[in-house]
């Protein structure tokens, strides 16, 4: 990280981060981190300066030691960060920019904006906001740039997308180029889009999809943009019947997610990678965990919060809030909330019990999840939850014969030589 800020354009606000931010010699195991204010839709400069550097850092290091393109993925219903998110990308020279979870219609003019460090502007959906009421973010490259800089490159925009509406709608009504689609199906891990029309479950509580949950491929075709797959496409077999399909190619997350490189913790890993040999592993798709309300793939395993006492045992709190829903209050003004902060709390904002049924904070979680979890009064310990696609019983495809793990590289070669 020191690294990649030395390259960044804007040092002054690289120190910053780094004096605030830094440990020297790392935090001790039961200190907590250092807390950030929680985004709104007026974020403070702070916040968006640590934004701009996260991003550039991130997207610095993913580029280093090759010439290929590297892309970043954000959520659309993470709206606050992403002016200054994309900006922070965008100066490091990200190749692609990705978005699902929600539609995505302003970002590709967002894109031609912050390319040329013009001011930006992005619409925050507000709970009962109505005509006339502010909602409308904006950032201004100029109040964070310390020197004048070139134009930056403007990354190729894909949407995720589920539907044949959906890609029609970004090409027809996007405000700038969609440069093609991820169709992503509801065997992904992470967030899935909901089924169409009325919510049914199976016997284990996960949402059923049918016929009009498949996406029509000549439809897409005919929009005449490339497309990848995603969703059970990480084997050889699935790679050359998507290209056999007009697909560019595939997304693949699973495989990559259990490999020696990834970010997923060690013990987390090992553990799951040992349920797939012994035929144990489990995917449950949860209509429930996620805030947003999306059905969110989890893997069963102990320790983490897809076991009941677990979840039972952790102390309901919102302290990272990404997934926070703005609301306008009855002061007019805009507030925030989330089904997964305390539940007194939550009704209090006008929010409805039900909604908090089942819900897990998946910040927390998450971010525990790659090994940094918060740690409370220096005794409790966030735990995490681990996201796969239903593919995850498919990775000892990846294993060399006796090795208890496999490698990128190793996924790669299988996918495209297998």
């Amino acid at each position: 990280m020191r690294r990649a800020l030395d390259y960044f354009p804007f040092p002054l606000m690289a120190e910053r981060a780094w004096d605030k931010f830094y440990v020297p010699g790392g935090k001790p195991a039961n200190a907590s981190y250092k807390t950030v204010p929680m985004h709104t839709k007026d974020t403070p400069q702070e916040l968006s300066e640590l934004c701009i550097v996260a991003n550039f850092v991130e997207i610095f290091l993913a580029r280093e030691g090759h010439e290929n393109p590297v892309g970043i993925n954000y959520l659309e219903k993470i709206q606050i960060p992403h002016l200054p998110s994309l900006y922070g990308a965008m100066l490091a020279g990200v190749g692609y920019v990705l978005m699902g979870a929600g539609v995505p219609l302003k970002i590709p003019g967002v894109l031609d904006l912050l390319a040329c460090h013009k001011p930006a502007t992005y619409s925050l959906h507000v709970t009962g906001a109505e005509e006339g009421d502010d909602t409308t973010m904006t950032f201004v490259p100029s109040d964070f740039m310390e020197r004048d800089l070139a134009p930056l490159a403007r990354p190729k925009f894909l949407a995720i997308i589920a539907s044949n509406t959906l890609a029609t709608t970004m090409v027809k009504r996007a405000n700038g180029r969609v440069d093609g689609f991820v169709i992503e199906g509801p065997t992904a891990g992470g967030h899935n889009a909901p089924p169409r029309g009325k919510l049914q479950l199976n016997e284990a509580g996960e949402p059923i999809y049918g016929e009009r949950d498949q996406v029509d491929l000549e439809k897409i075709r005919e929009l005449g943009l490339p497309f990848w797959l995603a969703g059970g496409y990480g084997s050889p077999e699935k790679v050359r019947e998507s290209l056999a399909a007009g697909a560019a190619g595939v997304q693949v997350g699973t495989a990559f997610a259990y490999c020696a490189e990834s970010g997923l913790r060690d013990d987390y890993k090992q553990a799951l990678l040992a349920k797939v040999l012994s035929g144990d592993a489990s995917v449950l798709t949860d209509s429930l965990a996620s805030p947003t309300g999306f059905p969110f793939k989890v893997v069963r395993l102990e320790g983490t919060l897809s076991e009941r006492d677990v979840y039972s045992a952790r102390p309901r709190i919102c302290d990272l809030g990404y997934l926070r829903e703005a609301y306008k209050g009855p002061d007019g003004k805009i507030a925030y909330r989330c089904p997964g902060e305390p539940v007194s709390l939550y009704l209090s904002k006008g929010g409805k019990e039900e909604n908090t049924v089942g819900r897990t904070c998946l910040c927390n979680a998450l971010v525990a999840t790659i090994g940094h979890p918060q740690v409370r009064a220096g005794r409790y310990v966030e735990s995490g939850i681990v996201t796969s696609g239903d593919d995850l019983t498919g990775i000892t495809r990846f294993l060399p014969p006796g090795e208890p793990l496999y490698h990128a590289a190793d996924v790669v070669n299988k996918l495209l030589n297998g």
